[in-house]
């Protein structure tokens, strides 16, 4: 477990100022209207994406990886989207660290909650399987309303940004796990925790499978979802989050466990939960974080980048 950081009276000094000045304006701006939020986000991201040609040129590069079957004006429309939603994501960090419970229940929608009550229930603990969309700050938030859970987590190097970041996604959660804490996590599935695992980014070749992901063959995909399978006594559950039309806010869907699971067969296990992944973002592909390389580690170390 990592240990909540405290407030320190050094956050005064003036080397924080600026931050603290950036996370007011963030706040005010917070109390705004959802819908506002929402249309400030998107102008914001198509001009992020605009200066941040690096990220831009990443996105387009998955696109055109996963889908080359798409017509390429389809693509640059879904990069442009992709971007407001970049740039809502923004201001869905404030929501999630920052709303009060009765804003956020506003925004709140549920489908299939049993399957994680049935788990608990059989004294089991959840790995709830999440993809990498981008409003995943203000998800959490809307799930920790319903329950509680456990998140990996990776400190920021500066304090004062991780004190902020901690306790925002703490709000309605209960702890956070390192992301290197393989016996942390165990522990707390053990313990009947619901505990969210994204398996869906390029970790590298240690603990990894080479298996399909949309058009690529062979795609780095972590076994890290088998070993914690293993060896807690837990279900898994997969969990699709999306941000709703007409600015009603976030559906959390929670779909009936993996069964089977693990088979034994690594590869057919971890491209199983591949196309989860694909099932999902299929839904909602404006949504995804295609701003990262998941295709950088390669089965041949020495065959050329993809991008």
């Amino acid at each position: 477990m990592v240990n909540a950081p405290r407030f320190s009276w050094r956050f005064l000094l003036p080397q924080y100022w600026l931050l603290w000045l950036g996370a007011a304006f963030l706040y005010l701006l917070s109390w705004l209207p959802y819908r506002v939020l929402m249309g400030i986000g998107a102008t914001f991201g198509r001009l992020l994406f605009k200066v941040l040609k690096s990220r831009q040129k990443i996105a387009r590069r998955n696109l055109e990886l996963c889908f080359p079957e798409m017509a390429a004006a389809e693509r640059e429309t879904l990069l442009w989207r992709n971007a407001e939603e970049s740039g809502k994501a923004m201001l869905e960090t404030v929501i999630g660290w920052w709303w009060p419970d009765w804003r956020i229940r506003k925004l709140a929608h549920f489908k299939g909650y049993e399957h994680i009550q049935q788990a608990l229930a059989e004294g089991k603990g959840v790995l709830l399987l999440a993809a990498h969309f981008l409003h995943l700050e203000a998800a959490c938030r809307v799930f920790g309303l319903t329950h509680p859970s456990v998140g990996f987590y990776r400190p920021n190097n500066n304090p004062l940004w991780d004190y902020l970041q901690y306790h925002g996604r703490a709000r309605s959660n209960k702890y956070m796990i390192g992301k290197r804490d393989v016996k942390g996590l165990i522990q707390a599935l053990n313990g009947q925790e619901v505990c969210f695992y994204l398996p869906d980014q390029d970790y590298g070749r240690n603990r990894a499978e080479f298996v399909p992901f949309f058009a690529v063959a062979e795609t780095a995909t972590t076994t890290g979802t088998l070993l914690f399978a293993n060896a807690a006594n837990c279900v898994v559950i997969p969990v699709i989050t999306s941000r709703l039309a007409d600015y009603q806010g976030y559906q959390i869907e929670i779909l009936p466990p993996f069964q089977d699971f693990p088979s034994g067969d690594d590869k057919l296990d971890v491209t199983r939960v591949n196309q989860w992944v694909e099932r999902a973002v299929l839904q909602h592909p404006e949504q995804y974080m295609w701003l990262h390389r998941r295709f950088k580690t390669r089965p041949d170390p020495n065959a050329p980048s993809l991008y």
